[in-house]
């Protein structure tokens, strides 16, 4: 067998998007430049790799075999460039996926702390939806990644290699409003009132649903703005322009104008905060990394909220997508 350091990518990538098409636009090549490389690779391995489904492509048994490889020969050999460019011995690489909201209410002060308790780790981010981040993990493209899952928190998201997760905190939701609007002055507001409420909403499909419309809202919302950027959301929210979802967590970073209700007529929406990796001894850096997110003094900086926040540590139970 006789893999270039090139199709192995094009696999991680793969594995990863979950498309030729995606990977072609992440690799910045063309969509049949890529089918070509995966043809390669399948004549090489004399076996099938990709299974071509409807709704993408997947990685089969064999590819799956192979991906596990694949993650270590190119892990080893970014080693060795960063080892010849004399930056191995100064820094140690951890590359972390978040949730979209996480970037805001986590990163600042995971960043802050590290930076004084692990000056030598260099932690690079990028932001991806709970599945998509999956998808990194297991394509090796990412080391950590802080995912979110809602009720009932499915038991496994039926792939493999099977990630090893810790639960960090649970989180209610809250609507944020205008503090000039209708609900001025309030603490709360009932579901019926939302129903007629104009909804600043994130692009959304079943498969990867982001915060928006209220969960379970009656009849069909009337959404009118989309954007799946957070401070558009919250500056068209202050000005006046419509409500939206946000994570309680998000209460000491609101803009101006902006004010949280909790919503009554429904149960409480809660979303768990969930640490993923793959399973394995990991290396120290992701080790150090995982704990200064689950750390409880991470959670205290982000006090004055008055939705309980419940904080579990240990393995979790749950490896659900949203």
């Amino acid at each position: 067998m006789d893999f270039s350091s090139t199709a192995l990518r094009v696999l991680r990538q793969v594995a990863e998007s979950g498309s030729f098409t995606a990977a072609a636009a992440q690799l910045g090549y063309t969509q049949s430049a890529i089918s070509r490389q995966a043809a390669a690779l399948e004549r090489s391995a004399g076996t099938v790799l990709f299974e071509r489904r409807p709704d993408g492509v997947r990685l089969t048994p064999a590819g799956l075999t192979l991906l596990r490889h694949a993650r270590t020969i190119l892990d080893s050999v970014a080693a060795a460039e960063h080892e010849l460019a004399g930056s191995a011995a100064r820094t140690e690489l951890v590359r972390l996926g978040m949730f979209p909201s996480a970037g805001a209410t986590i990163l600042p002060e995971l960043l802050a702390r590290l930076a004084t308790d692990c000056p030598h780790i260099t932690v690079t981010t990028r932001e991806g939806t709970t599945p998509a981040l999956m998808r990194g993990l297991r394509a090796g493209s990412i080391d950590i990644a802080v995912l979110t899952s809602r009720p009932p928190h499915r038991p496994s998201d039926g792939e493999s290699p099977r990630l090893h997760i810790e639960t960090v905190e649970d989180i209610e939701l809250r609507v944020a409003a205008p503090a000039a609007g209708p609900f001025r002055g309030r603490a709360s507001v009932h579901l019926d009132e939302l129903v007629d409420a104009p909804w600043i909403a994130t692009p959304s499909s079943d498969a990867e649903p982001l915060l928006g419309v209220w969960p379970g809202l009656p009849g069909r919302p009337r959404v009118v703005h989309a954007t799946s950027d957070w401070l558009t959301k919250l500056r068209l929210v202050a000005a006046g322009f419509g409500v939206t979802t946000v994570p309680s967590r998000m209460s000491g970073i609101l803009p101006d104008g902006v004010s949280l209700l909790r919503v009554d007529g429904a149960p409480s929406e809660v979303r768990r905060v969930l640490v993923a990796r793959l399973p394995g001894r990991p290396a120290p850096a992701v080790t150090a990394v995982t704990r200064a997110i689950v750390s409880p003094d991470l959670a205290v900086q982000h006090g004055g909220d008055d939705a309980p926040r419940t904080r579990t540590r240990g393995p979790a139970t749950v490896d659900p997508p949203e």
